[in-house]
């Protein structure tokens, strides 16, 4: 339930050799902390170029968020990237709702997110594979410092790079 199926340090390390070997052909993205640091609008450069490698390789992307509309829309519209708001997730609801617009089988479909207990759990719930990566910095709201620590018990070892 709390294990990923894969992990990476970032999402930059993911590549289109490593999904199609997985036969992976869709990416549900998580937004904050995965593709940019918490409520930055402007994703880094190295997101950015990730985006492009992975759109020319002809992997469906889209963002699944528990962000409000007000977050998601802006930077998904930038990115060019269809996107779920309001993804409740742990809950499967916005990942079920990503993988009828993205219109592949759930056998082709992976998430990708930075915690345990929303990004993986969400994808146990859901039956899809689940890419684990770090988070780019450290949040510094207490609620998250709190769930962070919880989450330590359950994170997976990071990979070598």
């Amino acid at each position: 339930m709390f294990k990923p199926t894969y992990v990476f340090n970032d999402v930059t390390e993911i590549t289109p050799q490593f999904l199609k070997q997985k036969h992976i052909r869709g990416l549900l993205l998580d937004l904050d902390n995965t593709l940019t640091t918490h409520n930055n609008p402007v994703p880094p450069q190295s997101s950015l170029d990730w985006l492009d490698t992975m759109k020319a390789a002809g992997i469906k992307l889209m963002i699944v968020s528990n962000n409000k509309p007000e977050r998601v829309t802006p930077f998904a519209r930038q990115l060019g990237l269809d996107f779920v708001p309001n993804g409740a997730k742990p809950l499967p609801i916005g990942y079920i709702r990503a993988r009828k617009l993205m219109g592949l089988p759930k056998r082709e479909i992976a998430a990708v997110g930075d915690q345990i207990f929303t990004d993986v759990m969400g994808c146990h719930a859901m039956g899809i594979r689940s890419i684990f990566v770090f988070p780019i910095e450290p949040e510094t709201s207490l609620p998250f410092r709190f769930k962070r620590r919880i989450e330590r018990v359950f994170l997976p070892e990071r990979p070598k790079r």
